[in-house]
């Protein structure tokens, strides 16, 4: 029975940690345990309901939650928020030809000051550049080298102190409460002192909102 409940409370815990929404409302003490538990024994397909409450009951994550809570508020304090408009994401396949004609682009937007973004993925690369730089990716790639071009989107960024580097659960915390707004996240990136949200030009206003909220 012991290890029974073991295997639940590590279903309930992977189960939480994938939703912030459910993180941020047991952090805040405003969840409802057993309406918490009936939807993950629902999406768990278990019938050990008690064992799921008490485990909701017993989250959040190990450690020192109340230090590190205070270390993540003080740090929020400190950030800011900087936005970007008229920016597009366009997505390559890899391989070296797409790496060497990438590089060429890529050196040219840079040597104009402008940002330029690449993020691997596991079947290429997402490049983030202003939109008025869509053209020279689509002239200098073949068509089948490009999987998509997505226009129309923002890039917002929260620019931290470096002690973001040691500190937990920044990138969580924005990101749910951008999930909790019914926002859209298209590409996300924590890089050196930058939280990073690329998301639709309609959620600008309501997301530069939610953060500043949080931020304040």
């Amino acid at each position: 029975m012991a290890s029974e409940d073991r295997s639940t409370a590590q279903d309930v815990r992977a189960w939480i940690d994938g939703h912030p929404v459910v993180v941020e409302a047991l952090r805040l003490g405003i969840a409802n345990h057993s309406a918490l538990a009936r939807r993950i024994a629902e999406d768990l397909g278990s019938s050990r309901l008690p064992a799921i409450r008490a485990a909701c009951r017993r989250y959040p994550p190990r450690g020192d939650q109340g230090f590190q809570e205070r270390s993540l508020t003080r740090l929020l304090a400190k950030s800011r928020i900087e936005t970007r408009t008229k920016v597009a994401a366009v997505t390559v396949t890899e391989g070296v030809d797409v790496l060497q004609r990438l590089g060429d682009i890529v050196e040219e937007i840079l040597d104009e000051n402008q940002i330029c973004r690449l993020i691997q993925v596991s079947r290429g690369t997402v490049i983030v550049v202003d939109e008025d730089s869509v053209g020279r990716f689509v002239k200098r790639l073949r068509e089948n080298q490009i999987l998509s071009i997505h226009r129309g989107l923002v890039e917002l960024a929260v620019t931290s102190p470096v002690s973001i580097e040691a500190t937990t659960g920044l990138l969580a915390r924005l990101a749910s409460v951008l999930s909790s707004r019914g926002i859209n996240i298209v590409e996300a990136m924590s890089c050196y002192t930058d939280t990073i949200f690329v998301l639709d030009r309609e959620d600008m206003a309501n997301a530069v909102d939610a953060l500043a909220n949080v931020l304040a």
